[in-house]
């Protein structure tokens, strides 16, 4: 490379020599070349044609490389969009997994607080359960109450263990369910009046326990000991002593007395029966009952009259009257009026016929008179709605002193005391029933008022508007007349009017 430089330079010299010649006017002769220059020339040329073949053979050699490397070149690429293809996919998959996991974490921790829950509802029910069960049971089920209490203080224990354990109190329990359906027996002991153990055979029939003993010397009803898990086996007198032995010996036949002694039917007519309600509640119900009653009255009063006008209303006779008063024919317009029962039509044939007075003020006057019909009875429901209420807390105080007064004095009258308060809050729950139902109706009825009043007020508008065109047009006479003052005496009476 270096020798082609240097002859390229050599040749590029020796043509600047002969191009720097002056032109002569005269060709001159070829000159003879001399030695030394063709042998610069050939070396020269010899060095041109050599750095060309290694230029050449350069060529080759990099064209030689260069596919090979672009080859090498394409693979790497192919192999870097594999890897990062690998590269997301490998992302993805650990993104999905964070994912998971954390729906996982989320899901445990749910899990485990359910398993608290519910650990904590069994662990509930079973130290609760003894004092839901007959006194007698404890000796069946005592060991399986103490074995599911101590599931819970017992740290020694997994976690499936403990539920193991509460679960198997739960099914036990559920079985003694179905075996009390129709009464149960089970062997037992019970403590007689003079203090004495014996054994024998237990009865559950619903909430009643009753025990025989084996020897039949001991039968009676079961009453809880204080401080002692052996109940007390307490005889009854005459046949029902008899009646109770031969039920639990055999498992069959009448239970000889009612456990609520008459309780539980007294309860439920109390409960259900309105006149005694009423009676606790105290004097002030009176006055309640009262109101109740014209409140009532005056909302069946206020619903037959709307009723009523509703079938009074004559909208086609509205209609002629209105294309009547249209066409100018007043007359026939109060003709058309006369004798309605509808509301509208009587206010607008009212107003017609004094129309020569002032029609405004009749239109006023007459809709005042109709409106006064649809008002009747609302004062009535507005002062319901206020009394009531006052008088349910006038009945609030009343009990309450009372129930106070007896504080400080019958320290030993708490149904006295009872009865007070439930006298307070019977009156006010009957004063504010009595003022939220009568609320309703009154809504109700001046919404209606408010569609009567709207309705009236359009068709008075509507006549104002088709009579003065029509009392303009009766004015206006075919020949004026002039008065003594020089004026139309029609315009002169328009002005006086």
């Amino acid at each position: 490379m270096r020798r082609f430089l240097l002859a390229a330079a050599s040749v590029a010299a020796i043509g600047s020599v002969a191009v720097a010649e002056p032109p002569s006017d005269a060709t001159p002769p070829a000159a003879e070349p001399t030695p030394a220059m063709t042998v610069v020339s050939r070396s020269a040329q010899e060095q041109l044609t050599k750095s060309v073949e290694e230029l050449n053979a350069l060529r080759t050699q990099i064209t030689g490389e260069k596919l090979p490397l672009a080859q090498e070149l394409t693979r790497l690429e192919e192999k870097l969009t594999l890897l990062r293809k690998e590269h997301e996919q490998v992302t993805r998959l650990v993104d999905a997994g964070n994912l998971e996991i954390a729906t996982i974490k989320n899901q445990n921790k749910l899990r485990q607080d359910e398993l608290t829950y519910i650990g904590n509802i069994l662990d509930e029910y079973a130290r609760t359960f003894e004092t839901k069960v007959n006194v007698s049971e404890l000796q069946s089920y005592g060991e399986a109450i103490e074995k599911a209490k101590q599931a819970t203080e017992n740290t020694t224990l997994s976690m499936d263990d403990r539920f193991a354990r509460q679960t198997e109190f739960v099914s036990l329990s559920i079985r003694r369910l179905f075996d009390a359906v129709g009464g149960v027996k089970f062997a037992g002991v019970g403590v007689d009046l003079q203090s004495n153990v014996v054994k024998g055979q237990y009865a559950l029939i619903g909430p009643i326990a009753l025990f025989r003993a084996d020897s039949g010397e001991t039968a009676g009803v079961v009453v809880p000991q204080t401080g002692s898990t052996n109940p007390l086996i307490r005889p009854l007198e005459g046949p029902l002593q008899a009646g109770l032995a031969s039920l639990v010996q055999s498992g069959s036949g009448l239970l000889p007395f009612d456990p609520s002694r008459g309780g539980a039917l007294k309860a439920l007519v109390q409960k259900t029966n309105i006149i005694h309600i009423f009676e606790k509640g105290g004097p002030i119900m009176w006055p309640l009952l009262a109101a109740s009653v014209l409140a009532l009255g005056t909302v069946l009063e206020r619903l037959l009259f709307l009723m009523i006008e509703k079938l009074r209303r004559d909208p086609k006779r509205l209609e002629r009257f209105f294309a009547a008063v249209g066409h100018g024919d007043l007359s026939g317009a109060e003709t058309v009026a006369k004798g309605s029962k509808f509301p509208v039509l009587r206010a607008l044939g009212y107003a017609l016929s004094h129309r020569e007075s002032s029609l405004p003020n009749a239109l006023l006057y007459a809709q005042s008179l109709e409106m006064k019909r649809y008002r009747r009875g609302i004062s009535v429901l507005d002062t319901v709605i206020t009394l009531a209420p006052l008088l349910g807390l006038l009945g609030t105080v009343t009990g309450m002193m009372g129930s106070f007064s007896l504080i400080g004095g019958e320290l030993s009258a708490p149904g006295a005391i009872t009865g007070g308060i439930a006298e307070a809050l019977i009156a006010t729950a009957f004063g504010l029933g009595i003022a939220i139902t009568a609320l309703l109706p009154f809504n109700y009825l001046n919404a209606r008022i408010d569609e009567a009043r709207h309705e009236i007020e359009s068709a008075s508008s509507q006549l104002e508007l088709l009579v003065k065109p029509t009392a303009t047009i009766e004015a206006k006479p075919a020949a004026a007349a002039v008065s003594e003052n020089g004026i139309p005496s029609t315009t002169l009476a328009l002005m006086t009017s």
